[in-house]
């Protein structure tokens, strides 16, 4: 059972997602305006938010944008009426994020909800063009790839989700850690969910709070009891993400929880039981770990009982054409576009080292896509892949995409009213707002209505 909350100003779509989250034996809040739900997130945890893109006091991206001043970061699915919709949300969002179009039936829900990629469930656009290339089979519902580094991965998970061994994931920035530990937890057939948090992001005031939960009153501003991701993981699985940036203090209580599991929240005096396997991800070498005091040697010998390497890319570039036709087809299929790739163009992307591993190809074919000719066949690439991130970590859900909010939400407003001949009823139903709310959006941007 989860914690949804509903942010949407539909009373008639909110009462009909209400009762099928609820029937899908999920708790559910709604909010109707950015500052409503910010007041339910001032107060609340929740496990998922379900954010419409375009709401009264303005842009879903404000919700998202508030999340990341929190410790405990929720699961996000945003709610659009339109492709262009989605498209800006995956770049300033980044991959890891769902979308769901609307109209929405009771199984995209149910896909959402269980940490499946909606991609995966989109219905496909009427006017969607026929594509040449097929996606590639995913391994375990998420991964990639056929080459032997791959094929060598995959043997390994099979033979960790047997058990019940603590991972740890070990590789560079970009490579999919996160995808891995799905892989992991898919494999596993665990009854619990895959709970993520990331050490990296907490601070030390909050990360025992994050951790381990807190008792009413254990500290200023614990209004109310909370889990920790420990308790939340019963049963499934919890990943650390960034274990090494974990402040040396605060690990002895972490080695204590994996030795004895059992868990005493901030603030309280009953020990409470855990089962959950924990799978913890860190882009340092082995070396840093041991020679630079990062993590405590007993923490490590708990976390990497089982521990994996994961390639880099320049050490499966056999796997490039299968990632490049996959992204390729997921671009298409959002836009109702046909193009291509040619063998010389695959070629050269296999000829750049890609340091920022597949997040980087990915975001180097997004850019592509955008600069190609609409009506092409093939699609464009730049005449270089150096990017000025490619050799530091990029943050999948950062929110520095070169624009403001207001900005991508201008912008889509009038790339849809584009689209529809300037039909603002039309567009407005594609936006998923009232008329009303996109005539206040066009006064605030100065037209004269």
């Amino acid at each position: 059972m989860k914690s949804v909350l509903l942010i949407d100003d539909d009373p008639e779509f909110t009462e009909v997602a209400t009762h099928i989250i609820e029937h899908l034996g999920h708790i559910v809040s709604v909010a109707d305006s950015v500052s409503e739900a910010k007041q339910w997130l001032q107060n609340n945890e929740f496990d998922h938010l379900l954010i419409d893109f375009m709401l009264p006091d303005g842009s879903g991206l404000h919700v998202y944008e508030f999340l990341q001043s929190k410790s405990r970061k929720p699961r996000v699915t945003f709610i659009t009426g339109n492709p262009k919709i989605k498209s800006a949300i995956n770049h300033i969002a980044g991959p890891s994020v769902n979308y769901l179009m609307k109209p929405i039936e009771r199984e995209d829900l149910e896909s959402v909800l269980n940490n499946k990629k909606a991609i995966a469930s989109a219905k496909p656009s009427s006017n969607t063009k026929k594509q040449k290339h097929a996606l590639a089979d995913a391994h375990f519902s998420c991964l990639i790839g056929e080459s032997a580094p791959m094929q060598k991965l995959y043997k390994m998970i099979e033979r960790v989700a047997s058990s019940s061994a603590n991972v740890m994931l070990m590789g560079e920035s970009g490579v999919g850690k996160e995808l891995v530990a799905q892989a992991i937890h898919n494999a596993s057939n665990a009854e619990g969910d895959l709970i993520a948090t990331n050490c990296g992001g907490l601070s030390k005031e909050l990360i025992g709070s994050e951790l381990f939960g807190h008792e009413k009153g254990a500290f200023t501003g614990a209004v109310g009891q909370k889990k920790g991701v420990f308790e939340r993981a019963l049963n499934g699985t919890l990943f650390l993400d960034e274990v090494t940036e974990m402040p040396l203090d605060m690990q002895p209580n972490l080695l204590r929880v994996l030795e004895t599991k059992q868990v005493n929240r901030v603030g309280g005096t009953q020990e409470l039981p855990v089962n959950c396997r924990v799978i913890s991800a860190t882009n340092r070498t082995l070396e840093q770990i041991a020679g630079e005091n990062i993590l405590r040697e007993d923490i490590y010998f708990r976390l990497a009982v089982f521990p994996i390497q994961i390639p880099p890319l320049r050490d499966r570039k056999d796997d490039i054409p299968l990632l490049v036709n996959t992204f390729l087809n997921q671009l298409n299929s959002e836009h109702g576009e046909s193009y291509e790739i040619s063998d010389a163009q695959l070629e050269k992307l296999k000829q750049h080292d890609w340091p920022g591993n597949v997040r980087e190809l990915r975001h180097t074919l997004h850019r592509a896509f955008i600069m190609s000719e609409p009506g092409e066949s093939n699609i464009e690439l730049p005449h270089s892949f150096e990017s000025p991130f490619s050799k530091k970590e990029q943050g999948a859900s950062s929110m520095t995409a070169g624009k403001t909010i207001e900005e991508v939400e201008k912008a889509l407003i009038y790339a849809t009213l584009d689209e529809v001949d300037g039909n603002k009823t039309t567009a407005a139903d594609m936006l998923g707002i009232s008329t009303k709310t996109l005539y206040n959006r066009l006064h605030a941007y100065g037209e004269k209505i």
